[in-house]
């Protein structure tokens, strides 16, 4: 039996029906199954169906804010007892978990019901969702599209009414871009808020990337933050500080804050002039809530920042191969690995260890140069995409050669990176529309540790500027 209105509610909302008792969670978890049955084959977003596990588990779930919420993990880096991991490759060994990995226990524990695993490209490398294992992930607003990437199946879910909210991770936007492209909310929490497990310490982006969700509402994305963030025991790495639950904080008004905002980008070339357009509209829109507005930058040589990045991330990345090599217990055959995946290996494995070394201690020093700016500012507000969302094969790693995706990826996605570099929270809101109809995400960053000013703006501008009655024509 499914509950006809299942799509109409946000996570909490489900939730409280539930705990109401005017719906069961068997009926949620029927409803979703319902809708990623309707949906799934225009969009591929779910790549691993765990149906029955589900079913079973809707008479137990425990008592978490999300009691009885369906819920998508993002085939990346998580570990779900029962649940296959591909990562997006086919260098893997296709094995099922044997364990819940502590992000995993921590999502139980809020009560949401997994119900499968979503579509991901190779490694989680691209701001696209394509790639030869899983295939092309499409959008629910126009299915020509990407669903942006890494977490463009979770995005794409979501986005269609299949979940509220799912799992996703962001190691140089891929929380951020996909909500954008797909008109949801995504933040990207600050470094080390959410722990994975020390399994995870070599394994994450040099501190790049974390874990958090995409969800169709603010508070949706705060209160799931409330139930991941504690720390962990023994960590070398404490979690930020926070001064109260991030629930509160959606629902507090923001007060004055001072916002710079900018459309300048780490290429120095412009922005798509509809981006930039809708980007002063978003301006005037914060200077109508009383919010001091002046349009500067960060001022810093973006092209020293992401040489150094270049240099950590080529080395850490081809450290993780060398693990699987050994994990896997032999290298990979060619056809097991997509041609960027290949590159980036091989071109890890030359990167010198003194220029390793060296674009670390840069990436250490721009940062303090970044967090000087933020002393003077509040929030720094940017576009997401330097362009409208992509047509899917634009930046196909599949089909298109690794220079050639290098290059179109710098001149879509450049906002986003360097928020990962310096560790702050950074977040996505769909505050407006391309005039083909596809969303258009605004990037708004806060000091190391600060969601709380995050969640308080995105909260008042939600309720000043509602998206939640726009649905994508992938809905009913």
């Amino acid at each position: 039996m499914t509950f006809p209105q299942y799509a109409d509610y946000d996570g909490l909302g489900l939730a409280d029906l539930v705990r109401k008792k005017d719906v069961s969670p068997a009926e949620l978890i029927e409803s979703a199954i319902e809708r990623a049955e309707r949906h799934n084959t225009k969009l591929n977003a779910i790549v691993y169906k765990a149906y029955d596990m589900a079913r079973a588990a809707a008479t137990k779930l425990p008592d978490g804010p999300f009691k009885g919420v369906p819920f998508l993990i993002k085939d990346l880096g998580v570990e779900v007892a029962g649940l296959p991991r591909t990562d997006g490759t086919a260098f893997n060994k296709n094995e099922k978990d044997t364990y819940d990995g502590l992000l995993a226990q921590r999502f139980k524990a809020s009560g949401v019901n997994i119900f499968g695993k979503t579509n991901t490209p190779e490694f989680g490398i691209t701001g696209t969702t394509e790639s030869a294992r899983l295939g092309p992930c499409r959008n629910p607003w126009n299915t020509d599209h990407i669903t942006g990437g890494s977490s463009g199946g979770s995005a794409g879910a979501v986005a269609a009414g299949i979940v509220p909210l799912a799992n996703a991770s962001d190691g140089l936007g891929s929380i951020r871009i996909p909500a954008a492209c797909c008109g949801l909310v995504g933040m990207k929490v600050t470094q080390y808020r959410v722990p994975q497990g020390p399994e995870h310490d070599a394994s994450i982006g040099h501190g790049y990337a974390v874990h958090h969700v995409v969800s169709r509402t603010v508070r949706d994305s705060a209160a799931m933050l409330d139930c991941i963030d504690m720390p962990e025991a023994d960590s070398p790495f404490p979690s930020p500080p926070k001064s109260r639950p991030y629930a509160l904080e959606a629902a507090t008004a923001p007060g004055r804050l001072r916002i710079a905002f900018t459309d300048e980008t780490p290429s120095g070339k412009p922005v798509d002039p509809e981006i930039a357009a809708l980007l002063r509209d978003t301006a005037k829109k914060l200077e109508a809530l009383g919010h001091h507005v002046e349009e500067r930058g960060l001022g810093i040589n973006y092209r020293k920042l992401y040489a150094a990045s270049t240099a950590v991330l080529g080395a850490n990345f081809a450290a993780s191969m060398r693990h699987r090599v050994q994990e896997m217990g032999r290298e990979p055959a060619p056809e097991e690995l997509e041609a960027l995946s290949w590159r980036n290996w091989k071109g890890g494995e030359r990167i010198p260890g003194y220029e390793t070394m060296r674009g670390w201690q840069t990436l250490k020093s721009m940062t303090r140069d970044i967090f000087r700016v933020f002393a003077t500012i509040d929030v720094l507000l940017t576009p997401v995409l330097s362009t409208p969302v992509p047509k899917i094969g634009f930046i196909d790693p599949v089909r298109v050669e690794p220079r050639e995706v290098d290059a179109r990826q710098a001149q879509t996605f450049g906002f986003t990176p360097p928020f990962n570099m310096t560790g702050q929270p950074s977040l996505s809101l769909p505050l407006a529309h391309s005039k083909s109809g596809l969303p258009v995400g605004m990037m708004f960053t806060a000091k190391w540790g600060d969601e709380a000013t995050l969640y308080r703006l995105a909260g008042q501008l939600e309720q000043a500027h509602p998206w939640i009655g726009r649905k994508p024509a992938v809905w009913n």
